[in-house]
């Protein structure tokens, strides 16, 4: 303890402190005899909990030094927060997706692209899938009776054959068969005339004259639907027969280039057109119905057409007998 200079012994007040050796001695007291004011770095103090041996908390402060390192970055920026890592844990990272599941995913990708796409090419035909409803009604029609023909064909084949067969019957089926073969032959070359179960059709145009293109498209309605023979007369009488050959053109007459009647074959024809056809007079008449089809047009167009089913209809009109120029018969 240090002695005073009156020979007393004085009091001290803390612990003396010494500075670094070389240099003078100086004593630093722990306390001050006034209060000593506190900067703010001193003031600062940062309390963190602390988990002691018994697992309760207690609160420590922070070290000077890093009070007035926390107080001059607070002059700069914002200060920073101890954080106690045996109490918060860092939150965990997210997790990717490795090379591989991202090579399966694209894979599977492009597997399920390619099975889609092939399972539309093998859907149907393209054209059939932007069909129109009627075109698709036509075209079925077409079928089935394309269908009963080929059938029928197909049996009457299977007898000839049979017939054929058989020694002496068979030169006289044979005869037979040629010539019924010949019939069939000239009543599709319109050189003889027929007889059988068909329709009879009146198309009237009205105030509008019928065109070519009309009637035309009447005839092919009725050979999709299996008309075997048929004809066409005009008002005045005048009948044609229609073969492969038939040609449909519009005739301009009159003042001004109006349209008058319809040359079919070379011969004029004017309206009331009259269609005699040969053939299933159930399926013919449903390909003239269909939706935007013969009927619907012309009478769309201000005309009429009446259709009638007979028992027994009559085509007499004949093809004149065309000579080939060009066409000769494969041995």
């Amino acid at each position: 303890m240090p002695v005073s200079p009156g020979g007393g012994v004085k009091p001290s007040p803390g612990p003396v402190v010494p500075v670094s050796p070389g240099g003078p001695k100086t004593e630093v007291a722990a306390e001050a005899a006034a209060p000593k004011q506190k900067t703010p770095a001193e003031a600062r103090k940062i309390v963190a909990p602390v988990r002691g041996g018994d697992g309760g908390a207690a609160t420590a402060a922070a070290k000077p030094g890093e009070a007035d390192a926390e107080g001059s970055a607070g002059a700069g920026g914002a200060p920073r927060v101890p954080s106690d890592d045996s109490e918060t844990e860092a939150a965990p990272a997210p997790r990717r997706a490795s090379a591989t599941t991202v090579m399966i995913a694209v894979l599977l990708l492009l597997f399920g692209f390619t099975l889609v796409v092939q399972l539309k090419a093998n859907d149907g035909d393209s054209t059939l899938l932007t069909a129109r409803q009627e075109d698709l009604v036509r075209i079925l029609s077409d079928l089935e009776s394309q269908e009963q023909r080929l059938s029928q064909e197909v049996a009457a084949l299977e007898d000839s054959k049979q017939s054929l067969s058989s020694g002496a019957e068979g030169r006289e089926a044979a005869l037979r068969e040629a010539t019924e073969r010949a019939d069939d032959l000239g009543v599709l070359a319109g050189e003889l005339p027929a007889r059988g179960t068909g329709l009879v059709i009146r198309i009237n145009g009205g105030e509008n004259q019928v065109e070519s293109d009309e009637l035309l498209n009447a005839v092919q309605e009725l050979r999709g639907a299996g008309a075997e023979a048929m004809q066409i007369e005009g008002g005045d009488g005048t009948a044609v027969r229609v073969v492969a050959s038939t040609s449909f053109q519009d005739s301009a007459a009159g003042q001004g280039g109006d349209r008058f009647g319809v040359v079919v074959d070379g011969k004029r024809l004017t309206s009331t057109y009259t269609i005699t056809v040969i053939g299933d007079p159930k399926t013919m008449d449903t390909a003239l119905r269909i939706p935007g089809g013969v009927i619907e047009s012309i009478t769309d167009n201000g005309g009429n057409v009446t259709v009638q089913e007979q028992g027994v209809v009559d085509v007499s009109a004949i093809h004149d007998t065309t000579t080939l120029r060009y066409a000769r018969p494969v041995s």
